[in-house]
This record gives C-alpha cells, sequence and structure tokens, in this order.
C-alpha cells in the first residue's frame, strides 16, 4: 500500500446543500474511514453503502426520514471516497480490500441485528459482507445492485468501464448527474465533487469499474460466487427496490428475487427512478426501508 495518505481538505465539506450531519471518524488498518451515525443509539440499525463514484451525501434525503422512525442511521464513506482518507495509486485498490475495510468497520462498531441497505457498489460490497457475516445481518434491501460472479456485462457497462479507465476528464459531480432523472442543482453537482480537490484524489474511483468481475479469471470470482451460492440460502428478509430507468442495473432485480429464498412475497418494485435512486426517491427508499426494519409489508 502506498504510504502517501491523501486527506480532503475539511473546507471543501463546508455548507454543503441539505448536509448538517455530524462527522464521526474510525481507524481502519491504519486509514481514517468517516461515517454518519444519525438516530437512537439503540434503534434497529440500517446500515447504508453508497457505490461509484459518490459519498454519504447520497443518503441525505433518506436519514431524516429513517430517523425520525427511530432507526439507526449508519452510513460510511468507502476508503477513496468522501471524507474519508485515500490512497493515490489505483494499485492500492482491489475489491477483497474493500470488503476487508468495511468488514473491520462493522466489527469495531460491533454492528448487530444489521439492516443493509446497498446500492451499486455498495451491493457489491455489502451483499459479499452480509453474506460472509450472516451472524450479524437480519434484513436486506437492495437498489440499482447486484453481486457478479464473472458473467460478461452488457454494452452499457463496458462503455462506462472504458471512460472511466481511459477518458482524461472524469467529472465526478456531472457522472452522478448524468445517473439521476431528477437533475442535480449546480451545488448538488459541487458537493459530490468535493471530496476530489484533484485527479490524484479520483483513483478509487477510477478504480472501481475495473473491480467489478465480469471475466472468470478475475480474482474476485471464487469469493463472489460463493457469497452468491449463499445467497441462494438466505431465508431472513431480502427486498430489492430499484430505479427503472437506469440502463446498467434497472432490470437486475429479476435474478435476485428469483435467486434468494428470502426474497418470496416481498413486496419488490421498479419504481420512477435513475441510477441514483436515492437521489430522485430517497423518500419512497427510506419509506420501504422503514416498513422493511419493522418487519411488515409496505403498502
Amino acid at each position: 500500500m502506498s504510504q502517501n495518505i491523501l486527506r480532503t481538505p475539511d473546507a471543501r465539506f463546508q455548507n454543503l446543500p441539505g448536509y448538517g450531519f455530524k462527522p464521526n471518524w474510525l481507524d481502519v488498518a491504519g486509514l481514517r474511514m468517516h461515517y454518519l451515525d444519525e438516530g437512537p443509539r439503540n434503534g434497529p440499525i440500517a446500515l447504508l453503502l453508497h457505490g461509484e463514484p459518490t459519498w454519504s451525501y447520497l443518503y441525505r434525503k433518506m436519514i431524516p426520514p429513517l430517523v425520525a422512525a427511530g432507526v439507526r442511521a449508519i452510513a460510511p464513506d468507502f476508503i477513496g471516497f468522501g471524507k474519508s482518507d485515500k490512497l493515490p495509486s489505483q494499485s492500492d485498490y482491489s475489491y477483497a480490500g474493500h470488503v476487508a475495510w468495511m468488514k473491520a468497520f462493522i466489527d469495531k462498531l460491533d454492528l448487530k441485528d444489521i439492516t443493509l441497505f446497498c446500492q451499486d457498489w455498495g451491493s457489491l460490497v455489502g451483499l459479499r459482507l452480509a453474506m460472509e457475516n450472516q451472524q450479524r445481518f437480519a434484513r436486506i434491501m437492495v437498489s440499482n445492485g447486484f453481486l457478479p460472479t464473472g458473467r460478461p456485462a452488457n454494452t452499457a457497462f463496458k462503455l462506462w468501464r472504458a471512460f472511466a479507465t481511459y477518458s482524461p476528464w472524469f467529472p465526478i459531480g456531472k457522472i452522478v448527474n448524468n445517473g439521476c432523472v431528477v437533475k442535480l442543482s449546480p451545488a448538488e453537482i459541487a458537493a459530490y465533487d468535493a471530496p476530489f480537490p484533484d485527479s490524484s484524489y479520483k483513483a478509487a474511483a477510477r478504480k472501481f469499474p475495473r473491480l467489478v468481475p465480469i471475466e472468470e479469471s478475475d480474482p474476485a470470482v471464487p469469493a463472489n460466487r460463493a457469497a452468491w451460492d449463499a445467497l441462494g440460502k438466505w431465508q431472513k428478509p431480502f427486498l430489492c427496490v430499484f430505479g427503472k430507468n437506469d440502463p446498467i442495473l434497472g432490470g437486475a432485480s429479476k435474478w435476485l428475487i428469483q435467486h434468494v429464498p428470502g426474497a418470496k412475497d416481498q413486496p419488490h418494485e421498479q419504481i420512477w427512478g435513475g441510477h441514483f435512486v436515492q437521489e430522485d426517491r430517497g423518500d419512497e427508499l427510506a419509506n420501504r426501508l422503514v416498513t422493511l426494519v419493522n418487519g411488515a409489508h409496505a403498502v
């Protein structure tokens, strides 16, 4: 691992619209991980995992209604994203490394009876994490995410992967905006750009698309297939609510619903919204997540 650790200046996070949450920090393998921890300490835990190339800012619309319902909402920034430490070399990042960092996070906080909410790379990390640590997880809700196991990707993903790899221009905020149906304000776009003062901070965001295991030879395939097999035996509640206006993952929920026993009789739905459905329909997702936490079906 590179010795040079990058830390985004706090000044870049001042006065972000809708993001007035208290920062929390945890040492994970010598790196400082930032996370939000809102709501009652003794409330049921919702672990909110963001995707690529976002950070916990993505959950600013979901956290207030979760807290109002008595849920303890925990939203970490992956290493390389948000307010968490960043490593300057893409070689510092691996799929297994991200899973290990998040395992250390939930172990250090000793989180139990977790309701996982995951989207995009939050699903790639979160579903692995949940299947490898099942004793800590009680329920799972997925939005616009999946668990790839070496099968070829669609054209839209291949184009995105090529762009992230080769484009000299990688505008984080505009990328997020393009994945939303309801377009972001200039201030919100700037908030997604805030963690990345210059290109040296973007190694993790650049690398994530190439870490998706879409080839048999990928080193993540064996662990992902083991997690996929475990999902095929998961009896606890498993809910899919996807934004249907997503060309990459909008239709992926059907494979999860067919495969996971805990998905039976759950109120799955494809709702109006883009890839970053937390932006488009954060209130709706929060309501459905509260219902899942409370152990009843949505009306």
